[in-house]
């Protein structure tokens, strides 16, 4: 299905937004090995869990993957290897499967609910 110059616009802009996702997912891989800033690990409302180093390797394997994915998506469409309905596939569920991985991870860091106190069982009452 080819509708000419018509789509070709979009498909230029879906594939140079390629560039600034993979560049933000290894940034933060970089900066979890590296730097050793756990500051982006496992966020929830923005806020990183109180023990993020332990879940610093989960992050830094999620955003590596995807961003090496990506990576390897834009050098096979700018040498030609793949057409479009291929790379958009790729990309596309790279980037959803990503999202959800982080949101997962986030939500197994902060814990599940609102947060509510357990009850002692020691206590009566």
């Amino acid at each position: 299905m080819d509708f000419g110059l018509s789509v070709f616009p979009i498909r230029i802009i879906f594939f140079l937004a390629l560039f600034p996702v993979a560049f933000f997912w290894l940034r933060r891989t970089w900066r979890i090995l590296v730097k050793r800033d756990f500051s982006e690990v496992a966020l929830k409302k923005g806020l990183p869990p109180a023990n993020a180093e332990k879940y610093a390797p989960y992050e830094m394997a999620i955003n590596g993957i995807a961003g090496v994915v990506m990576v390897g998506v834009i050098v096979a469409v700018l040498l030609g290897q793949l057409d479009y309905d291929t790379w958009v596939a790729i990309a596309g569920s790279t980037l959803w499967l990503k999202l959800f991985a982080s949101f997962a991870l986030g939500r197994q860091a902060h814990g599940l609910g609102p947060g509510r106190k357990k009850a002692n069982p020691d206590q009566p009452g």
